[in-house]
């Protein structure tokens, strides 16, 4: 995994049951900016029910979970979604978002058969994904309450996105 200034000591690891409670803190520190209140009990639900299926990470500094996030497969589908990424709010532009990204779009890039990786987003983190390469599809105001849009975007997998993501470094 690449790593950034300052984020040398982050390792990425796949999520265990015991990285719930520290996972739903960090989705509380994102609240309201960047998650709506009334996504919680869908981000819990993902945890119990879908983390065992699907791939859902964790970035660990120093024995402390800083950041998660996953891809989302459906069983014969060419489509992930990047589901649920978000990085302790105090560490926002530190690199960690950039590598939990990479992680998640090196995920894909491995798995046969994906042409394309979805996400909803907001406003706040829409120019972040569009850096990578996605494209938006659709806007929705206030697609996750007062004050936060919701932003359809889709990056189109083709070998040679295939080949950046699956370079060595």
């Amino acid at each position: 995994m690449p790593t950034t200034a300052g984020n040398h000591d982050v390792i990425a690891r796949a999520y265990t049951p015991l990285d719930e409670g520290a996972c739903l803190a960090l989705f509380d520190g994102n609240v309201p900016e960047f998650f709506s209140p009334a996504e919680r009990h869908d981000f819990e639900r993902f945890l119990i029910q879908r983390t065992s299926e699907w791939p859902y990470q964790v970035l660990e500094r120093r024995g402390r979970i800083v950041g998660c996030g996953g891809l989302a497969i459906e069983k014969d589908s060419h489509t992930a979604d990047l589901c649920w990424g978000m990085i302790v709010k105090s560490l926002h532009g530190t690199g960690l978002g950039r590598m939990l990204a990479e992680l998640r779009l090196r995920l894909a890039a491995t798995t046969p058969g994906i042409a394309q990786i979805r996400l909803d987003t907001s406003q706040h983190t829409q120019g972040f994904y569009a850096a990578f390469g996605f494209e938006v599809l659709k806007i929705t105001r206030h697609g996750y309450g007062p004050g936060l849009d919701r932003w359809d975007m889709l990056l189109r997998f083709d070998d040679d996105q295939r080949r950046i993501w699956t370079a060595s470094d």
